[in-house]
């Protein structure tokens, strides 16, 4: 069989597993034992209250999008951003570029004062946040400026603010030695390695004559590794559908045994590697999944925001919940209610836990209107 039939078998496979799970959703519950995890229903949900709008925002400053948020792995506070006021991912005429506003906040867990706020003229959109074991602040930069002299590249901030290391060619996409096109995630091993995410623009392909013209076109999912001193050292991956393959890489996170587990979102599926690449095993039960959060008891949590009639109908958005070692959702916390995604709502994008199980989501494109901020903070239940 020709390369192009075996494609186009795994294209309309996807696409038959995501209408069996739609319609058979009784086959999946079984797998969790109790309640639906497309749906929701009939799983706990482990928090008590929905406080909107968290978080302190500087006076004068009026919230933007954003898809992440992470912990302080040293004193449990949050680490997140906003995009400078702007109300999409693109477009629009505003950015981080165009309003230079300061777009990293670290926020204190209880009261969600802003304790630090610094970024300003770096950014175009700001997408993925990862705090390393020290405290340093890694944020991915996704898009470019008019002038090219911005954007696609990831950069290492101090605790204090302190531009430390940028990887990429500022407002240069590619694939060459050091250029990243579109990176969404950033993440650091505890030997240093630092793993992006890259390529955001495969997601909508629903065609292999798509994926091939996006390929030609140099358009990339893809997993970079860099060494501790910025050093490129491997990638793997490119926009498709088979295992190892992504149509957005949205989000990374690891388990305790040192996997690495990657949202490919636009497949609707969770990937697992090891830290050379090598494909481990998949998880198919979380969604559209633009978030990625594992806990130190190797609980996963996982945002769905893009779920919606058109890419994904009957799925609902929202947060699911599970464990590392099998494909089943065991609790799951709802979205809220949208009427143009009828019966599936509307969540954020990014998602990180405290040591206190409360649960943050940062709100993106499709979920600030209706969640009323950037930053949610759904309480712990007693």
């Amino acid at each position: 069989m020709s390369s192009n039939r075996v494609a186009t078998s795994l294209l309309l496979a996807v696409a038959t597993a995501a209408c069996a799970a739609d319609a058979g959703s009784s086959s999946s519950t079984a797998q969790t034992g109790a309640g639906n995890p497309i749906t929701g229903e009939g799983l706990a949900n482990p928090t008590t209250s929905v406080v909107t709008n968290w978080g302190d925002l500087p006076d004068g400053r009026e919230w933007g999008t954003t898809a992440g948020i992470d912990i302080d792995p040293n004193d449990g506070h949050i680490w997140a951003y906003e995009r400078c006021g702007s109300g999409a991912l693109t477009g629009g005429g505003v950015s981080c570029d165009t309003n230079p506003v300061d777009p990293i906040f670290k926020f204190d867990r209880d009261t969600g004062e802003a304790l630090a706020n610094f970024g300003a003229g770096i950014f175009v959109v700001p997408h993925g946040i990862h705090v390393d074991s020290v405290g340093n602040v890694w944020v991915t930069d996704f898009d470019e400026n008019e002038d090219g002299t911005k954007g696609h590249q990831v950069h290492k901030f101090s605790p204090e603010g302190e531009l430390l290391m940028s990887l990429g060619t500022a407002g240069q996409p590619g694939t060459g030695p050091n250029q990243l096109n579109q990176p969404n995630d950033v993440i650091t091993a505890p030997d240093g390695s630092i793993f992006v995410s890259d390529g955001h623009s495969g997601q909508n392909m629903t065609s292999m004559q798509e994926i091939e013209e996006g390929r030609a076109a140099g358009q990339t999912g893809r997993v970079v590794k860099f060494a501790p001193d910025g050093t490129k050292i491997m990638e793997w991956g490119r926009i498709g559908l088979e295992h190892g393959e992504f149509r957005t890489p949205h989000a990374l996170a690891w388990d305790s045994q040192g996997r690495l587990w990657v949202a490919d979102r636009g497949n609707h599926r969770i990937e697992i590697f090891d830290q050379d690449g090598n494909y481990l095993e998949s998880r198919y039960m979380y969604g559209r999944i633009s978030g990625l959060f594992i806990t130190d008891d190797d609980t996963v949590y996982a945002i769905d925001s893009e779920s919606s009639p058109t890419n994904h109908p009957n799925w609902r958005n929202g947060v699911r919940i599970g464990s590392v070692d099998r494909d089943a959702i065991t609790a799951f916390i709802p979205p809220f209610e949208r009427e143009s995604r009828l019966y599936q709502g509307a969540a954020g994008e990014g998602v990180a836990v405290d040591a206190d199980g409360n649960v943050y989501a940062a709100e993106g494109p499709n979920s600030l209107s209706w969640a009323g901020g950037a930053f949610t903070k759904y309480v712990a239940g007693g």
